[in-house]
């Protein structure tokens, strides 16, 4: 089963966080190695692997961006196929520009600023992704906004790094 049968909840981008938390949790009561102690060494593997699996689908599917790319990929699409080379030029240069800003900045003020434009930004694609994939059924346009916002995730790390390394 995929993780959203898994889990029991809509096989769709747009989930309920606390519906999702409160079927992962029942399930894992129901498997949980510590609620198998005294059954035999192969019920324990056996929950023990489904409490992995559980963990595993539920991790993918609260976090929004690895959600999506779980939904394209499942739609037959992977988000890993294509080389940066064949990202939106416009987002590229949008990049070359926030790295350009960031490597100038010499304030945690500009950074801090920077790190709010790129939130922004994550923002946008993480609603152009809810609609492509719940409404336009576009898992081939999802995952390049996908691809977008893994590029977007890493420079926002970045941001917070040089971040600490200003307060430090």
């Amino acid at each position: 089963d995929d993780d959203f049968t898994l889990l029991g909840v809509p096989r769709q981008y747009a989930q309920d966080a606390a519906m999702l938390d409160a079927q992962w949790r029942a399930l894992q009561a129901r498997v949980h190695p510590d609620r198998h102690v005294s059954a035999d060494p192969a019920a324990q593997r056996l929950a023990a692997q489904w409490s992995v699996r559980l963990n595993e689908a539920y991790q993918r599917l609260r976090h929004p961006v690895r959600r999506a790319a779980y939904l394209c990929e499942l739609g037959g699409v992977s988000v890993h196929a294509q080389s940066p080379a064949a990202m939106p030029a416009d987002f590229l240069q949008q990049q070359w520009s926030w790295r350009e800003t960031l490597e100038d900045a010499q304030t945690l003020a500009q950074i801090e600023q920077l790190h709010q434009e790129v939130r922004r930004c994550e923002a946008d694609y993480l609603a152009t992704v809810a609609r492509q994939l719940d409404h336009d059924h576009d898992a081939p346009g999802a995952a390049q906004s996908v691809r977008c916002l893994f590029f977007l995730d890493r420079f926002s790390q970045d941001i917070e790094r040089r971040i600490d390394d200003l307060s430090a």
